[in-house]
């Protein structure tokens, strides 16, 4: 049972008492878990055993019982009850995603491991197949776009976001191929399994995560991607950008160190799309 859920969806069915508890078990979520009946009899204006009545009411034995419940639904998020406050214009939200983007470029960029790009990007140039794992929304989108930005640079790659895929994948690689995975938390333990597996058969190894995470200590090279993400629910991540910048500099230094391939490879798109599709060649490049 999600007591702050119920919480949330009853409140307009207590009383003008319960209301007192409700809210304070909703704003102050802290003092909530670590009260004793008094104490939160006090602060709510009720006596012990109107608490007690109120645990009861949401399907608790007793207090005790309560504030287990409460203790286990409260890791989930309690800034998901009262979300940050932020106007809803347009003009204000396109100003915080834009300058949270910014942000994020900015960050990512001062603390970048260029050594380790640097090294990422010829392991995937020398690669015969390249693998790019990623599981959840974004990271198996920046799987993907690994993919669409590798293959057209003449690397022979394919993506999974699935779990027993990648581990099919991996066990059936060889030892002159790159397995590249993507974890924005870092906490991804089936992937960290993967590279784990892939490692010890001799299979090379990238991670793009969180610096130190589980993901992280199962690569052989690591990308670090450490950004603050603030507290507003309703924002998309801005570390998608990072993210995606980190690709565009992975795939431009894999062009650059593999010209003699990438460009006949690009040329040849180019000429499919301009021919079938474009009719000229004022499109955008590489897309």
């Amino acid at each position: 049972m999600d007591i702050y859920m119920v919480l949330q969806e009853e409140r307009d069915q207590f009383s003008q008492a319960e209301k007192r508890i409700c809210d304070i078990l909703l704003n102050d979520s802290e003092f909530a878990v670590n009260a004793s009946i008094v104490e939160l009899a006090e602060r709510a204006g009720v006596s012990p055993p109107t608490v007690t009545r109120f645990c009861r009411r949401l399907s608790c034995q007793n207090f005790a019982d309560f504030k287990v419940q409460l203790a286990k639904t409260a890791y989930v998020g309690v800034r998901y009850l009262n979300p940050e406050a932020r106007s809803s214009g347009a003009e204000d939200v396109a100003a915080d995603v834009v300058t949270k983007a910014q942000n994020a470029l900015f960050l990512m960029h001062r603390s970048l491991d260029l050594q380790s790009v640097e090294t990422a990007a010829r392991m995937l140039v020398e690669a015969e197949m390249i693998y790019a794992f990623g599981s959840g929304g974004n990271s198996s989108m920046i799987a993907a776009e690994l993919q669409n930005r590798l293959f057209r640079l003449g690397k022979r790659i394919t993506t999974s976001a699935d779990h027993s895929m990648q581990l099919m994948l991996t066990a059936a690689a060889g030892p002159k191929d790159v397995i590249i995975g993507s974890s924005f938390s870092g906490r991804n333990h089936e992937l960290a399994r993967t590279l784990d597996i892939a490692g010890k058969a001799g299979i090379a190894t990238i991670a793009l995560t969180q610096s130190g995470s589980t993901v992280a200590s199962a690569a052989g090279v690591v990308i670090g991607v450490d950004l603050p993400e603030g507290e507003n629910i309703y924002r998309p991540t801005s570390t998608r950008f990072a993210y995606l910048a980190l690709i565009d500099i992975l795939a431009n230094l894999v062009a650059y160190l593999s010209r003699e391939q990438s460009a006949p490879t690009l040329r040849n798109i180019k000429k499919q799309l301009v021919l079938h599709r474009d009719k000229d060649d004022s499109q955008l490049l590489g897309d």
